[in-house]
């Protein structure tokens, strides 16, 4: 660890060197060479920002298939702009195409041998929309504040990632059920092969995600070809506890394939099919939720997934990885926007909540016990509450019980700091642009008040640490101790931020009376 903290003095003094010497005339068209060839980036703020940098191969001609590497290119290419992101039915993802392996890479410097820590953030959207590009997840103000290398992701989502295809097409179709994630495996791969190049330390990767990149994580927690390619990990509001199972996996697919008016003796079909009536088809009604907009998610398909992520223990693959599980106190917060939710009365609550906890226990019974604990709480508050316990909390507690009962136990945090405007309370994602220390940028809803700068500053040198040494304790917030049986020990980020046994332990007790299965799977 010493050697590491040497590493990071030395690295620091030569962020100065580039920022203030002779070196700062050279940032504005940096090359570096990559195991495929050479790519130019361009300086921002004393860091260099190497955009759209290709770590797989066109994924069109290999459609429901594992990615395969580039082939190598010759001369400089530029890596100015982001690349396309997975086709997917959220317009605000941008320029889309099946040619969406890219990653993106922010670094103080090139090839000095720093050996930084490695800050790998994977998206959020589910396993069905996002990317790697927007204000909130730019890695200028993390990389310069920590002296890490940050590296963003595209890979493949929905059908295009996650359709399960091995029990109607057979052996060609066999990876189909986890593309994305062998996507992501890839851009770790690259990483470990290249990152030396751009100033980081592959024995010092750290994967971190919110929603949907923190259940990612979580999956590869359990996959056999992951392990070693990541060195620390922290879910952020996302979790997989389970994955889909093959058969309900395989009657989704044919769900979807129905509406595409693809059978069994058809399917090659489906490999020329037009992109947009794929992503058109992903509206159709889930045959197992009965929900619009049928899932698609991880498999436990017995040759890339040979086990449930967390379920029914922790993965002991994985055991050895320092790893934090993080959540929102008011994670579904963001369903205040919805006027339905602002008029809510006691009456109308417990068909509400049954249609969200996403366990099958007796709504009026919930709503009974949440009057009991909080006798002043609005029928809206008390929506978010019931429904934030149930759903993602929920499956949070059961990764970091089953870390605590392996013997390896995770560090647990939950972010107290309300939004500042719009949203109710510690809502989904508010940790995502203090873990980036982007509240300046447009749409946060973090707000950038002084206190709200301090509280950056807490969750992004917390997470700082955690990258550099797989310990999160720093000079920002007391001792953080990992989470025991049965003491819970729970970090509050607030302001002051504070160590917590067992927070909303009454709220924990309610929902641990019935079992969980992650919705989806």
């Amino acid at each position: 660890m010493m050697e590491c903290e040497r590493r990071d003095v030395m690295c620091g003094m030569a962020v100065l060197a580039l920022t203030t010497g002779p070196a700062v005339a050279a940032e504005a068209a940096p090359v570096a060479k990559t195991s495929l060839g050479k790519v130019k980036g361009a300086g921002n703020a004393g860091i260099l920002v190497f955009k759209g940098i290709r770590y797989g191969a066109d994924t069109a001609p290999r459609r429901f298939m594992a990615p395969a590497k580039p082939k190598p290119w010759t001369g400089v290419r530029d890596a100015l702009a982001f690349g396309a992101a997975c086709p997917q039915m959220d317009k605000r993802a941008g320029a889309t195409s099946e040619d969406c392996l890219f990653l993106n890479v922010w670094t103080p410097a090139l090839r000095d041998g720093g050996k930084r820590a490695v800050m790998v953030y994977l998206h959020g959207g589910g396993y069905s929309n996002g990317s790697g590009a927007g204000p909130e997840i730019d890695g200028t103000n993390l990389s310069r504040r920590g002296n890490v290398v940050v590296v963003t992701i595209n890979h493949r989502l929905n059908a295009f990632g996650y359709m399960y295809l091995a029990m109607l097409g057979g052996a060609e179709f066999a990876d189909s059920g986890n593309a994305g994630q062998l996507d992501i495996l890839l851009a770790l791969d690259w990483i470990r092969e290249n990152i030396a190049e751009f100033g980081g330390d592959p024995s010092r990767v750290m994967v971190f995600g919110q929603s949907g990149g923190g259940a990612k994580i979580a999956t590869m927690m359990a996959m056999p070809a992951a392990k070693g390619l990541f060195h620390r990990a922290i879910t952020m509001s996302g979790q997989q506890t389970t994955a889909a199972g093959p058969l309900n996996a395989t009657m989704r697919s044919e769900a979807y394939l129905k509406a595409l008016g693809i059978t069994r003796a058809n399917l090659a079909d489906i490999k020329t099919l037009p992109t947009a009536k794929l992503v058109e088809a992903l509206s159709v009604v889930d045959p197992i939720l009965f929900t619009r907009n049928v899932y698609f998610g991880p498999v436990m398909d017995m040759k890339n997934l040979l086990r449930h992520p967390f379920y029914p223990d922790a993965p002991a693959q994985s055991a050895s990885v320092p790893m934090i599980i993080g959540n929102t106190r008011e994670e579904m917060g963001g369903f205040t926007k919805e006027e339905w939710c602002r008029n809510l009365s006691w009456q109308q609550l417990p068909d509400r909540v049954a249609a969200n906890m996403r366990v099958d226990i007796l709504p009026d019974y919930v709503v009974r016990e949440y009057r009991k604990l909080y006798p002043s709480i609005t029928p809206m508050q008390a929506f978010v509450k019931i429904v934030t316990a149930a759903r993602s909390w929920r499956a949070a507690i059961e990764e970091a019980e089953a870390r605590a009962r392996s013997g390896s136990p995770a560090y647990a945090y939950q972010v107290d700091w309300p939004a500042a405007q719009g949203l109710m309370g510690a809502h989904h994602a508010i940790d995502v642009p203090l873990a980036f220390d982007n509240i300046d940028k447009p749409g946060m809803s973090t707000g950038n008040s002084e206190r709200t700068r301090k509280m950056a500053a807490i969750v992004s040198e917390t997470f700082i640490a955690f990258a550099k040494t797989g310990n999160p304790n720093n000079a920002l917030i007391p001792e953080w101790k990992p989470y025991t049986l049965p003491n819970r020990e729970t970090m509050a980020f607030d302001l002051p931020s504070h160590l917590e046994n067992d927070p909303r332990g009454a709220e924990r007790r309610i929902f641990e009376q019935v079992p969980f299965t992650l919705q989806g799977t």
